[in-house]
């Protein structure tokens, strides 16, 4: 889900703004390569050591440890659906439905007024072929709140069998038409008012989604931990980047491959069992899981090799330039779309 053309964004939580000789592996997803140029952080104080800092969450395991918590651990979760957008292109949603996907998010709107334009075949064929979905929302963070979700709200309609509407905040370093600075309060008050309307308006709690970097420097340790939360986390198990925050689902993957879908797509997990699920659906939406027996045993094949860092736009020129040569994402999926849309 993530999005490349939005807002440079500067946050007042602490996040990793050393000097620039200090590597990505050393400071996490939030370290932003050009931060002397153009802070994507606003922090009270350059850190010494960010690591050594109790307030700044980058590794919650010693890092002797990490090799205890690949993204691969995925695989011991029974339920796993996938997110989409336009960039999936013409998806065969019964085939998605027989390869065991228990759940699907689909990619609504962005900003205040853009519309994917996928999202009403997707809407509606998935419904049709029987497939759980919700829709998700892309804050574009230089529209006011009101406008963001009035765009949504007329995009999606209230299904009472749809999963909880999401509302999708990251970072987006790359925008050139957005140029708002962002403080944590400021973010943490127009995400309140969003959450609050979609609540109000689809009578569901909504779920948050988040990037490792954006909830480093927003969200952790609660705030807002009053709603349900969607973390994205591609090379470590959630444990790693968000700690102790309890999530409902986690975005594993975004080169994923499902039958009914060409190319890349995003792969995420329910955070329970079966039966957890089957108790959660119902009580969302009103809707019976399908049967364990029809869900396709789920394996993650991924070696040492392809689970890349959290951003992968953050990776450093020649480890980007591998991990696009290894095969591991042939067509841009949904979560780093190459032309996404404006907001």
């Amino acid at each position: 889900m993530r999005s490349l053309n939005f807002s440079v964004l500067r946050f007042t939580a602490l996040a990793c703004v050393a000097a620039s000789t200090v590597t990505l592996a050393a400071c996490g997803s939030a370290y932003d390569p050009g931060y002397a140029r153009r802070p994507r952080f606003a922090t009270s104080a350059p850190l010494v050591n960010a690591k050594k800092d109790p307030t700044f969450l980058a590794y919650a395991v010693p890092e002797t440890d990490l090799h205890l918590f690949p993204a691969t651990r995925s695989a011991e979760f029974a339920v796993h659906g996938i997110d989409v957008s336009k960039y999936q292109g013409d998806i065969d949603w019964e085939q998605v439905r027989d390869s065991g996907v228990a759940f699907a998010y689909i990619k609504a709107t962005e900003g205040g007024d853009k519309t994917d334009s996928k999202f009403q075949y997707n809407w509606a064929a998935s419904k049709a072929a029987g497939v759980p979905r919700g829709a998700y929302h892309f804050v574009y963070w230089c529209r006011p709140p009101h406008e963001e979700i009035a765009n949504f709200a007329s995009a999606v309609p209230n299904d009472p069998e749809a999963l909880p509407p999401v509302l999708d905040v990251e970072p987006t370093p790359e925008s050139k038409s957005c140029k708002r600075t962002l403080y944590r309060e400021e973010a943490i008050r127009d995400m309140r008012i969003m959450l609050e309307a979609m609540e109000r308006h689809y009578g569901k709690k909504p779920v948050i989604y988040s990037s490792v970097d954006f909830y480093q420097a927003i969200l952790q340790p609660d705030a807002l931990s009053e709603y349900p939360i969607w973390v994205r986390s591609t090379k470590y198990h959630p444990k790693v980047r968000y700690g102790d925050r309890r999530w409902t689902f986690w975005q594993y993957r975004s080169d994923g491959r499902v039958p009914g879908i060409v190319g890349a797509v995003d792969q995420n997990t329910f955070n329970g069992s079966h039966e957890q699920w089957r108790s959660w659906l119902a009580a969302q939406t009103g809707m019976r899981a399908a049967p364990v027996a029809a869900t396709a045993r789920h394996a993650d094949d991924r070696g040492a090799n392809k689970l890349i860092e959290d951003d992968p736009a953050m990776l450093k020129g020649a480890e980007k330039g591998s991990y696009e040569k290894d095969g591991a994402s042939p067509t841009p999926p949904a979560a780093v779309d190459g032309q996404p849309d404006k907001g």
